[in-house]
């Protein structure tokens, strides 16, 4: 008789694209988190948690096809294989779309505007790479029901404040403002825009859209050679171009050059640019509104400015468009400097909703990458990469393990993180080399003869660490590491080391 196979053992691993966070990593975002939303708070925004999954109808973007149902989403159908299957669900890819059926479901119930934010992971069945996973953070804060220009103004100084509050200061950052209807209006100009005839010339202004995205990378002649004929790379591929003339070609250009060293000259310069067009002349009032609402409140350019290249997310945007970039260099893994870039983006989107009403309904708001700002802090040394582990009291006599929890509860009770050595207390180095991989402070040590005696033993690791890796042997008698005090006080001593009063 045939023996049965043995059932694989399952990989301990994780699935490609996805990660694990661990103590200080979890612990660094929960309190950058708490301090976004300390602000978000203070603007008068609200909290909102809404469902980790959404009908596939309702996300929008991604649709099921016969041949690729999980197509950008992770997706199911409800009883697949029944009678009567049902509703293709997925998990959401942002936190714009359960927004705004959010507010499309329950608007009867909520304020007009609607003040919300959310902070949450998301989840996109795209190919992973370097830095870029599967899951992943985001934190939004959305104004839905305003078409105030007003309301835009504020997403811009609440992003300045924020960045300010997680830690990045003034000079670090800049927070970029452009507008939609502006380079609709370079569009009408340079004749790839027909306002009576949307769909007209929309493959030439694709094409010219993605390449005023790439004038970091290509530069001024890349881009010019896009709205042309096309550009072969270095490697001989070929790009075809727009096919616009050179007399249209010159007016994205400019549109592109239009950033003068002041607010004001550079919104006179994009209102020379879209001369006989009444959408980017609106565009521009629009910006030159903004500009003169955050000055009042002493936003200047210094920290918020007007910048026709934000040029990012513009097909998805009905209006003004804002990105946060942050200016000081980093090191890249070559060792080559770079700025950081950017790490927050925005901008008005009034379609969204309509999509579940049948009526345009106003909205704008901002995403902060929260990956991407995290890493900016540990850049910056405003996180620290190895978070403080707890106390930890070791047990020296096992049958005494009600006196070491009592020693616990009472560091708990005062404020402080502990814990007892909960492993095999036979060996007592290992119970202090667990205390060094869980980065803690302080060891505490009371065997019979310190019990008898009425007196603890504190031990700093801390301190002990730096005197074994530098500190003569008379410095190192000098200031031991390790003392003795009455058990009356314990709390004290150890607040005293976690003080760094001693």
């Amino acid at each position: 008789m045939a023996k049965d196979k043995k059932q694989p053992r399952p990989k301990a691993e994780t699935p490609k694209g996805f990660r694990d966070y661990f103590g200080a990593e979890v612990t660094g975002r929960k309190a950058m988190l708490d301090q976004i939303a300390e602000v978000y708070h203070r603007y008068g925004f609200d909290a909102l948690e809404s469902s980790a999954v959404e009908t596939v109808e309702a996300l929008g973007k991604f649709l099921p096809d016969v041949d690729r149902p999980n197509e950008g989403v992770f997706a199911w159908q409800e009883d697949a294989e029944g009678d009567k299957p049902g509703d293709w669900l997925a998990l959401r890819y942002d936190l714009t779309a359960p927004l705004a059926r959010v507010f499309a479901q329950h608007r009867n119930d909520l304020p007009t505007p609607y003040r919300r934010y959310a902070m949450g992971p998301v989840w996109r069945n795209e190919k992973p790479g370097p830095g870029r996973f599967r899951q992943f953070y985001q934190c939004d804060a959305d104004t839905v029901g305003s078409a105030s220009v007003a309301a835009d103004a504020e997403i811009c100084s609440m992003l300045s404040d924020t960045l300010e509050a997680v830690g990045i200061p003034r000079g670090d950052y800049i927070v970029r403002v452009n507008n939609r209807k502006v380079l609709n209006g370079v569009m009408e100009v340079a004749g790839v825009l027909n306002p009576a005839q949307p769909d007209q010339f929309a493959a030439e202004r694709g094409i010219v859209l993605r390449a005023i995205d790439k004038l970091d990378r290509l530069g001024p002649e890349g881009v010019r050679a896009l709205l042309g004929e096309g550009r072969k790379d270095e490697s001989g591929d070929f790009t075809g171009g727009a096919g616009l003339r050179d007399s249209q070609a010159d007016v994205i250009m400019a549109f592109m050059d239009a950033k003068r060293s002041t607010g004001r000259e550079t919104v006179a310069r994009l209102h020379e640019l879209v001369t006989g067009s009444s959408t980017g002349a609106e565009g521009v009032n629009e910006l030159e509104t903004i500009a003169a609402l955050l000055a009042t409140q002493g936003y200047g350019s210094d920290r918020i400015e007007v910048d026709p290249s934000v040029v990012r997310g513009l097909g998805y945007y009905t209006g003004p468009v804002f990105e946060a970039e942050l200016t000081f260099e980093i090191r890249d893994e070559k060792g080559r400097p770079r700025q950081f870039g950017s790490v927050a983006g925005g901008g008005r989107y009034d379609d969204l909703v309509k999509r579940f009403t049948g009526q345009e309904v106003p909205a704008t708001g901002i995403s902060i990458g929260v990956d991407r700002l995290l890493a900016a802090l540990h850049a910056k040394g405003r996180i620290a990469t190895d978070a403080i582990g707890p106390v930890v009291v070791t047990v020296m006599d096992r049958d005494r393990m009600a006196d070491y929890q009592a020693m616990v509860a009472e560091l708990r009770n005062a404020g402080i993180r502990a814990e007892v050595y909960l492993g095999n207390p036979k060996n007592f180095g290992n119970q202090l080399k667990y205390a060094d991989r869980r980065n803690s402070p302080v060891a505490v040590i009371e065997g019979a003869e310190e019990k008898t005696a009425g007196v603890v033993q504190i031990k700093d690791l801390v301190l002990g660490a730096k005197i074994a890796a530098s500190a003569s042997h008379e410095e190192w008698k000098s200031q031991p590491a390790q003392f003795e005090v009455p058990r009356a006080e314990m709390v004290r001593e150890i607040r005293r080391i976690l003080a760094g009063e001693r």
